[in-house]
């Protein structure tokens, strides 16, 4: 025992003790203020980009230095973090893993969300580096939620990018380096457009697109020559060498690669990197080694004092024998933790094929679930809009009852896929909730009054108890809100017949601005058994396929109002008795707005226009849907032209004056959100509205970034595609002046 525990080992292992007895704060003591290490971070950064590797090091290693002094936990995982980052740069993933880990230690200990979100990016590059790509993706998620840090979101949004090239989703990944080609970062602007560049050159090599490789290698080139990134500038080098060869361009290949050697030759030099290597091994050195000088320091500190008082001499002796036992406790269950530590880390590895091998399946269930309903609304469109042009054109009575029950079917089917892809993009992340003010009254009955002829045709009383104390003006998303009161209620007086459904909206909580709203919708219709309750909620669950037939459905309503719901971090609740009624019922909390006056609201009514002799311009690759679409266009007595893609429209939109342009947004070549982008630089006047079956990676916000002035989804309902028609030609005056 007593060579276990030598002096010098009692001395180690009671450090840890006195120092947290005798540990002060300097700043408690002196009143000095903490120095702003942000300065060295920024500058950090700059050596980072110019690769002066071993002038960001000491930079670091001063922020870090100073971060202790300071005592400032934050600063220090911050230096940690930018540490891990600049591993990386080097490629020194294991020095990076040893300071993640040490950056692990204290974020146990301290709320500190940048922390977390900066440390997530990083976990999420190192697992895009060992090709686990989908999980990559996931952690970038998770890190996007946690911060909206501008450069933190550009640089993210870089990964993102080279993440979606590994799994060879071109079009997003273009969609990113697009927008960090304008970024306007205050730190590093150039650097990220550099990047972006750097990156849609190598995409586009990839793809086979080699005048444009060349020409954002160029802009790469011309940008880390002007800022003196020089890892970027033998690389945009060593790319363009690559390009021109193949374009046949032989000249400016020799010349990019005689630039190659010489940087090579001149900056990339073995003394350069031994001085960085030396540098970076040394720092990883010094703070490993900083910890234990600390405690020598300390040992030696009470080791003076050891001998000033026998009453220390029995507290250490007294001291030794309980840790003496303590060790012996500590190794029997280090030995514990070890064998434990062997087999989680066993089943962790099995759970992490287990992850991913879920992921790719939601991957899959995802873009099947879209691809199928998007491209069923194609062959829909052609089916409703004939139908609709026959139905017009004053059919015999025998057929008209049969394009009617086509209209129905139809109509069915629309929302049928509405509904499978609304699911899909909650189930896919696509839909957040919104956050605006409305009147929560209001709602309700807008969606009360469009369903009730549905319970008159039912022969069903549909009652509303509005709690008064209920304030007017709330914060929260009304959209979504009615799809779930459209669903809920809709589905009571489908399954109520000659009876009542009544909505109850009851104010719980308030407190400050913070209110909680119970919600209920009570019918006394069919009732739903208590087996069938525990399914309800799914897809496709209607109780039985007899419910199903007599009733309609797709059994979809309640699902949707299930993840609606989930976005909003609440939960439908379930109360039925088999032929006597079903309850559903649940709350959520908004914001209140009392110190906002009473908003005066006009509505606006439906109009009818004169659409005679009007000109539009029909840009539409499918020849059914262009027949189609121009005879609507002639039965209002409108003329129109017919653009086949997108080049074409862009053509015709300069030799010719539309009164309108309606774009589909699909289109081989290139899209109609580019078409519209290119005919905004000459023409920012002529209304253009998207006409499209709207997929679940489409944005309705980057239709109108691209310049459209308004969407209408195909297939579409006759007197809506009209009325867009309308509003956006005879009303454009008047929307701008209230826009």
């Amino acid at each position: 025992m007593k060579k276990i525990f030598s002096h010098k080992a009692l001395q180690i292992i009671l450090v840890p003790i006195f120092i947290l007895v005798t540990t002060m704060s300097v700043l408690s003591q002196n009143g000095i203020p903490p120095k702003d290490i942000q300065p060295y971070f920024d500058q950090a950064r700059k050596f980072r980009n110019q690769d002066k590797i071993d002038l960001a090091l000491e930079t670091l290693n001063t922020a870090a230095t100073e971060s202790e002094k300071n005592e400032d936990i934050k600063a220090l995982i911050d230096s940690l973090h930018e540490f891990a980052v600049l591993y990386l740069k080097i490629d020194k993933e294991g020095d990076t893993e040893f300071y993640w880990d040490r950056a692990s230690v204290l974020l146990k200990d301290i709320a500190y969300p940048y922390g977390d979100a900066m440390h997530k990016y990083i976990e999420a590059i190192l697992l895009y580096r060992s090709k686990r790509n989908f999980q990559a993706l996931f952690m970038l998620n998770e890190a996007k939620q946690l911060n909206n840090d501008r450069n933190f979101i550009n640089n993210l949004l870089l990964t993102e990018a080279q993440v979606y090239i590994n799994l060879e989703k071109y079009e997003s990944a273009t969609k990113n380096l697009n927008s960090l080609i304008v970024n306007t970062d205050i730190y590093e602007k150039e650097y990220l457009s550099t990047q972006a560049y750097l990156t849609l050159a190598e995409l586009n090599l990839k793809t086979g697109d080699l005048t444009e490789s060349a020409k954002n290698g160029e802009n790469a080139l011309a940008l880390a020559n002007n800022n003196g990134f020089l890892v970027d500038v033998k690389d945009a080098n060593n790319l363009l060498t690559i390009v021109y060869e193949k374009l046949g361009q032989y000249q400016k290949s020799l010349t990019n690669n005689q630039n190659l050697a010489q940087i090579k030759d001149s900056i990339f030099n073995i003394e350069k990197n031994k001085i960085e290597a030396k540098t970076a091994d040394k720092i990883k050195d010094d703070y490993k080694t900083e910890l234990i000088a600390r405690q020598d320091k300390k040992i030696e500190e009470l080791t003076e004092s050891q001998n000033r008082s026998e009453l220390t001499a029995i507290l250490t002796a007294a001291f030794l024998i309980i840790i003496s036992l303590l060790a012996i406790t500590l190794y029997r269950n280090n030995q514990i933790k070890l064998k434990t530590n062997d087999l989680l880390q066993t089943k962790n590895k099995e759970l992490q094929i287990s992850r991913d091998d879920a992921v790719q399946a939601m991957e899959a269930k995802t873009n099947f679930l879209s691809t199928v309903s998007h491209e069923l609304r194609t062959p829909l469109y052609a089916v409703t809009g004939l139908t609709h042009l026959l139905l017009e054109e004053d059919p015999e009575e025998h057929q008209k009852e049969h394009l009617k029950a086509l209209k129905f079917s139809g109509d069915y089917l629309l929302n049928f896929i509405n509904d499978i892809l609304h699911i899909n993009k909650i189930d896919a992340n696509k839909l957040e909730p919104l956050n605006m003010e409305f009147n929560l009254n209001k709602v309700i009955n807008e969606v009360i009054n469009s369903l009730s002829q549905s319970a008159k045709a039912n022969n069903t009383k549909l009652t509303l108890d509005y709690d008064s104390e209920i304030p007017s003006h709330l914060l929260s998303d009304p959209l979504k809100l009615s799809q779930i009161f459209m669903n809920l209620i809709g589905n009571s007086i489908k399954f109520t017949k000659g009876g009542e459904v009544k909505v109850t909206a009851k104010l719980l909580n308030k407190v400050d601005d913070d209110v909680t709203i119970y919600f209920e919708v009570n019918d006394n219709g069919i009732g739903i058994s208590k087996e069938k309750q525990k399914n309800i909620f799914e897809g496709f669950e209607q109780g039985s396929i007899q419910i199903n037939r007599e009733y309609g459905g797709t059994g979809l309503g309640l699902t949707i109002v299930k993840s609606l719901l989930g976005l909003f971090k609440s939960k439908i609740e379930l109360e039925s008795t088999l032929n006597e009624g079903s309850s559903f019922f649940f709350e959520i909390e908004m914001t209140s707005l009392d110190d906002k006056p009473e908003d005066f609201t006009f509505e606006v009514t439906p109009r009818d226009y004169d659409f005679k002799n009007l000109h539009l311009l029909i840009v539409e690759d499918n020849k059914i849907n262009q027949v189609i679409t121009k005879k609507m266009l002639s039965k209002k007595e409108m003329t129109s032209d017919i653009a086949n893609n997108g080049y074409e429209a862009i053509t015709l939109a300069q030799e010719n004056v539309y009164d309108a342009i309606l774009m589909d947004i699909h289109m081989p070549g290139i899209s109609g959100e580019e078409a519209t982008i290119e005919i905004r630089k000459f023409n920012q006047d002529t209304p253009i509205i998207a006409l499209t079956a709207i997929s679940l990676d489409d944005s309705l916000e980057s239709f109108y970034a691209a310049g459209c002035n308004d969407v209408v989804t195909k297939p579409f309902k006759p007197e809506v595609f009209y009325q867009k028609i309308g509003e956006n030609i005879f009303d454009k005056d008047i929307r701008n002046s209230l826009s």
